[in-house]
């Protein structure tokens, strides 16, 4: 089994010269297989790309994917995929330390052929507190799917994490990877792990892999404004909805819906909600086509989807 450890980085210069000999010393003791360590500068304003092309010269097996301009998160992460040849990928952010001991139990579900995906116990520091995050599970409410951290106590979720998860490439391959109509940033691994579970695959979650996640704060709110944010965060929400919900319960709902939801957008001046409608909109053409490619592969209702998940 050779593994292929896929790091998207945007101006996180400083991240990966904290972080990235902590991700080395994690992958040192691999010995079933050969390991890859692939990282992505995204268009990096902050000498990310120099420092990464110098590590070249120390570590033997970097591949470094240059970005010229900023694409996003699944743009980013596919191109680090597309030079991949492991069995096996390890998706990890920059603000993402690794335990030295996280990946033997991650790779061991992968005995499973029908096993996709499996993500990480997510350490996050939030402020100064620690929350355990990693495991996701949702419900579709009033037209939407709507999202929340699980308990971590149990090994079924909803979605692995793009920043601390393992994928098989052959399934990832065959799924088309990540969906680029996500970029900048959201939604893109939810929206996955989704299309993998409809397509009869398995998504888990290993409390015994490890990782510590720092936030970085600097490198969506240095670029984007928070109504930036919020509003591509609706639109992705919307995307997901009109890509993914095949049940005609859902679709129904979704469009019974959306007029209380522009409604109460207005009456809370929540406008970033009717911008991310539109924004959506002008991409509807690009959504059905991406969700006529997936629907090739489901098998399995949103129905079963969700109520397989335990809460």
């Amino acid at each position: 089994m050779d593994l292929s450890v896929v790091i998207p980085n945007f101006n996180g210069k400083n991240l990966l010269e904290k972080n990235l000999p902590k991700v080395l010393d994690a992958l040192e003791n691999f010995r079933e297989g050969k390991v890859e360590i692939i990282v992505v500068d995204d268009g990096s304003e902050d000498g990310s790309a120099s420092y990464i092309s110098s590590l070249k010269k120390t570590v033997a097996n970097l591949v470094f994917v240059d970005n010229k301009t900023n694409l996003g998160f699944s743009s980013a992460v596919n191109n680090g995929v597309a030079k991949s040849k492991g069995d096996i990928l390890i998706l990890l952010n920059t603000d993402v330390l690794p335990e030295k001991d996280f990946l033997k139990p991650l790779l061991e579900h992968f005995s499973d052929d029908k096993v996709f995906a499996v993500g990480c116990m997510d350490k996050s520091r939030e402020g100064d507190k620690i929350v355990l995050r990693g495991r996701g599970l949702g419900q579709w409410k009033r037209g939407f799917l709507v999202h929340r951290r699980g308990e971590v106590d149990k090994t079924d979720t909803l979605w692995v994490s793009g920043g601390s998860g393992a994928f098989r490439k052959s399934i990832w391959d065959k799924l088309g990877g990540l969906n680029q109509l996500y970029n900048p940033f959201y939604w893109e691994d939810i929206d996955l792990s989704y299309r993998a579970l409809k397509s009869g695959y398995r998504v888990m979650f290993e409390p015994l892999s490890i990782v510590l996640h720092e936030h970085d704060k600097g490198a969506i709110k240095s670029k984007y404004s928070p109504k930036q944010v919020k509003r591509i965060a609706y639109r992705n929400q919307f995307i997901f909805a009109w890509e993914n919900a095949t049940d005609y319960s859902l679709q129904f709902s979704h469009f019974f819906w959306l007029p209380y939801h522009f409604i109460k957008s207005i009456y809370s001046r929540d406008f970033e909600f009717i911008a991310g409608f539109f924004s959506a909109l002008i991409l509807l053409p690009k959504v059905i086509k991406s969700s006529l490619k997936a629907q090739k592969y489901f098998v399995k209702t949103d129905k079963e989807v969700i109520d397989a998940l335990s809460v």
